[in-house]
């Protein structure tokens, strides 16, 4: 009887462990190298509506960051800032396949383009992507092979120069390899590339997202930096994604899509406007409307055939990107 007993209490405890473990409270975001201070505000403000749980950050350029995952980086959502690096992500079975439908817009809850930002002033007199290419105008900003930020920077001046040059691509080309040759210095993100500028003093001009720009405005003064709008450049959507095989083996799929529906809420787009991010919630967008500048974008799709084209001819190896950018 007493070994009955015994045997009843062990499988009791068996069933009802499970059912008294705790849901997963702890989160990893891999994000895109200038969104520390954004995602900082997001998690203090999604952790207030989920007490107990706590979201790590992971930053980097976003192409590393997709590497970084696939090398052992246990990433349970991406935040990234180019459709390709989760389209890698999503290749070698980490990401759904039809991970663009799981959240509204594309799956992406804002956006922002490459824009300039230059010494207070305007020394220079940089007004529009064309100046890029003065042999008095050095421009910063990081490598394309490493970093989202200056792959969409590339894709804009390559957008501008298509127009420009009446798609005449000898013309083209030599625009954007007289850009690089007048980079003094290629950062791995963009981050490092705000402290080349900004803090080194390096450079006539900084292109960055929008964003970015405006926060560092905001950081540094208006007395030592200043935006200028060029008058054309790239729609740059920032995707979202649940790392699903991550997430299953964490146990945090719920957890992970919950945090990623934030993002999407009036709350999260707020604060996304806050840091200079263009967000998709109209009540949001309206109340911020006075502090953006209008702007004319063009999209990857129209001006390049989109992102799958993209990748074959531009970013694959020996593509055009390995073409114009060399050795550097």
């Amino acid at each position: 009887m007493k070994r009955l007993l015994i045997l009843g209490a062990t499988l009791a405890a068996h069933f009802v462990t499970p059912a008294l473990a705790e849901e997963p409270t702890k989160l990893l975001n891999a994000s895109y190298d200038v969104s520390r201070e954004l995602f900082v505000a997001e998690n203090e403000a999604f952790i207030k509506q989920h007490p107990g749980v706590t979201i790590d950050q992971s930053h980097a350029g976003t192409s590393k960051q997709a590497r970084s995952i696939l090398e052992g980086l246990e990433a349970d959502v991406v935040t990234f800032n180019q459709t390709t690096d989760i389209e890698f992500l999503a290749k070698n079975g980490f990401v759904a396949k039809d991970w663009v439908k799981a959240f509204p817009n594309n799956a992406s809850p804002f956006y922002s383009f490459p824009s300039f930002l230059v010494r207070t002033g305007n020394p220079k007199n940089i007004k529009d992507w064309s100046d890029l290419a003065r042999d008095d105008v050095h421009a910063v900003f990081p490598n394309p092979k490493t970093s989202g930020n200056a792959r969409y920077t590339y894709l804009a001046a390559y957008a501008w120069a298509k127009e420009a040059y009446e798609g005449d691509e000898e013309k083209i080309e030599a625009y954007i390899t007289k850009i690089f040759d007048n980079v003094p210095v290629f950062d791995t993100g963009g981050r490092a590339s705000t402290t080349t500028f900004v803090e080194r003093e390096t450079g006539d001009v900084l292109i960055t997202f929008e964003a970015e720009t405006r926060s560092i405005v905001k950081q540094y003064g208006a007395d030592k930096v200043e935006s200028v709008i060029p008058s054309v450049s790239l729609l740059a959507e920032f995707p979202v994604a649940v790392v699903e095989k991550v997430a299953e083996k964490h146990g945090t799929e719920a957890l992970s899509k919950t945090y990623l529906d934030f993002l999407y809420t009036e709350e999260g787009q707020r604060i996304a406007a806050e840091f200079g991010h263009r967000v998709r919630n109209e009540k949001v967008a309206g109340a911020f409307k006075d502090q953006f500048p209008a702007i004319r974008l063009v999209n990857v799709d129209d001006v390049f055939g989109g992102w799958s084209k993209i990748q074959t001819e531009h970013f694959a190896s020996g593509g055009v990107l390995d073409k114009l950018y060399g050795s550097r």
